[in-house]
């Protein structure tokens, strides 16, 4: 699904360069890299805080946790996401309130939104999914209505634009109370572990967001929250700050193979190529399709059996899982979702792809579902 190998080898000088400088100074912990990426990713992402963290569900903990989210309220999220979204909701105490998303862009459905919110719902969390943001718009004005905290998941996302009905643009993670993200190796900007990042134009609680994230202290053994260990290694941040650079030209490699597979299998009436949303950009994370008319498993199979991977994100929604089993949804409440987990398929889509590679991969797909 991805060439990490083939990535790394483009770039194995600068990579192997910052990994040496991390071992000779033997600064493993809170290096002088992590600042250094810190700083780098704040004016990348134009925003005023970036704050490293251990992963990007430590992200999303760290974020409610600052806002002092309390066991029993509510947080509103999309039924299509990986489970991280929700599981950190809940180990928090805090109730999911799931609702379904919109069948082309598979985010968060904005018109639904409201008639999930009540007395005890504290924030939104919309969820960019594969690659490009969900309505801003809507949802920062829903937010703000009802004065709610918007949390981003933007672990699909690093690197997409959105652009406003004023015409303004800001960077996905960067136009909520707080935005979080994920390095890991196979996300758009991958470290070579784990890794995650908080992101925030609000001072104080970026402050506070630092303090959470180091055992609830700002300064040493002076602890004035209840905090976590999440730390960014050292080595992370600075395979980070090689790969920093080259992140537009991965989005623009990605996008170039997203408009070939689109090209090949785009008048086929058994798939549906991804959607764009026409007020983000892309960039593709994910070349997330739906089939439609054949067995999306079978068709997984015979694929694998040729030599091609391909993905299921995701198999099973979020409200039939039965660690957020809840009796009050059933699934004529999510009826996007489920179509989805029963139709959609996830081709490889990653840097270092040719259009040789997309032809073959596009002409074994045609093939199984005519």
């Amino acid at each position: 699904m991805v060439d990490l190998k083939s990535q790394y080898e483009k770039i194995k000088s600068e990579v192997d360069a910052g990994i040496q400088e991390v071992i000779d100074n033997t600064a493993f912990i809170k290096g002088p890299q992590v600042k250094k990426f810190e700083t780098e990713l704040t004016a990348y992402l134009n925003v005023k805080h970036v704050i490293a963290c251990a992963n990007g569900t430590d992200a999303l903990q760290i974020a409610m946790m600052a806002l002092e989210l309390k066991p029993g309220d509510e947080v509103i999220l999309p039924a299509f996401t990986y489970v991280a979204t929700a599981e950190v909701i809940a180990l928090l105490g805090l109730k999911p309130v799931m609702v379904d998303v919109e069948p082309e862009t598979f985010c968060i459905n904005v018109q639904l939104i409201e008639s999930k919110i009540t007395p005890k719902t504290k924030a939104i969390v919309p969820v960019h999914l594969f690659g490009q943001c969900a309505n801003m718009d809507a949802i920062l004005t829903i937010a703000s209505k009802h004065r709610l905290f918007v949390i981003e998941d933007t672990a699909q996302a690093l690197g997409s634009v959105y652009t406003f009905g004023d015409r303004s643009k800001k960077s996905a993670g960067c136009m909520g109370t707080i935005g979080t993200t994920s390095f890991f190796p196979s996300k758009n900007l991958g470290c070579y572990g784990d890794g995650g990042a908080l992101m925030t134009n609000d001072d104080e609680l970026a402050k506070k967001l630092r303090m959470v994230a180091n055992h609830g202290q700002a300064i040493q053994y002076k602890h004035d929250c209840i905090g976590v260990n999440s730390r960014l290694d050292t080595l992370q941040a600075a395979i980070l700050l090689a790969k920093l650079p080259h992140l537009d030209a991965y989005a623009a490699a990605r996008h170039q193979a997203a408009n070939i597979y689109d090209q090949l299998l785009g008048n086929h009436p058994k798939i549906k190529i991804p959607a764009r949303n026409p007020q983000s950009t892309h960039v593709f994370h994910q070349y997330t399709m739906q089939l439609t008319g054949v067995d999306r498993d079978t068709v997984r199979k015979a694929l694998a059996d040729k030599g091609i991977p391909s993905m299921v994100y995701y198999p099973i929604p979020l409200h039939q899982q039965k660690a957020f089993y809840n009796p009050d949804y059933t699934d004529a409440d999510f009826p996007v979702t489920v179509e989805l987990c029963k139709s959609v398929l996830s081709l490889p889509i990653h840097t270092e792809m040719d259009e040789e590679m997309i032809q073959f991969i596009s002409n074994n797909l045609l093939e199984l579902v005519s």
